[in-house]
């Protein structure tokens, strides 16, 4: 009897980069579970095609070890886990303990448990990967998104510590993109700022990363890199 192919969870995939990386691995018959925070509409199109949408909330503890039990009331194996969930705020004063405490917690915290918890689910004698995506903004820091920055940071670390842990049935790397595709309601002026800080000065769009994903999960011989994709920012 043919063994099912084991699911890839994709933290934070119900809309961006998350979600179109889950629609493509869907596109090529990959099972696919994804996590989500807020209810989108993007999550009953998923589930349509075939996806289990977990809530998740990993905003302190409590939350990513429910998570966790959860996830293992509905598989018993993984063929990667994807840390795409993401959070952002500013420095905002007054606030300043509770921003850089998120943060950790979203960026550092939740891929450190969920690693650390499921690594059992991977441990099936296949190709097995865990993939961290990071931001590019970790090579100059940030004067306006300090904890920000520094909680992307701390998840380029995980990704060495872990491959180390890890290898060689595990292989463990990072993406770390810049800009790749405008929000809603970006200005004019802000794309053209924006596009002007790499050498390419393009918005390339979400498959840029899901082509950087394909590679590490089909290149047998990778792991502790972080791949940057950043058009070329690093030569400004």
């Amino acid at each position: 009897m043919t063994q099912p192919t084991a699911p890839i969870l994709i933290t934070g995939a119900s809309q961006r980069i998350g979600l179109h990386c889950a629609e493509r691995l869907l596109d090529e018959g990959q099972p696919v579970i994804v996590s989500y925070r807020t209810p989108r509409a993007s999550l009953a199109r998923l589930r349509e095609r075939g996806a289990l949408t977990l809530h998740a909330d990993f905003s302190a503890a409590a939350g990513i070890h429910a998570f966790i039990a959860v996830l293992k009331e509905h598989t018993s194996a993984l063929r990667a886990i994807v840390h795409n969930a993401s959070d952002w705020h500013p420095e905002t004063p007054g606030e300043e303990a509770e921003t850089f405490q998120r943060m950790f917690e979203v960026h550092m915290l939740a891929p450190y448990l969920i690693n650390l918890h499921c690594t059992e689910l991977l441990q099936h004698g296949g190709p097995a990967d865990i993939i961290h995506i990071g931001d590019d903004v970790t090579r100059v820091g940030s004067k306006k998104h300090i904890a920000y920055a520094a909680s992307k940071a701390g998840l380029d670390n995980l990704t060495l510590s872990f491959a180390a842990r890890l290898a060689p049935a595990i292989k463990v790397n990072g993406i770390a993109p810049a800009l790749i595709q405008f929000n809603e309601g970006d200005d004019e002026i802000y794309q053209r700022k924006a596009l002007a800080k790499s050498a390419l000065g393009i918005e390339p769009g979400a498959e840029v990363i899901y082509q950087s994903l394909r590679y590490l999960l089909d290149n047998p011989y990778v792991t502790g890199t972080t791949l940057s994709v950043n058009g070329g920012r690093h030569l400004i």
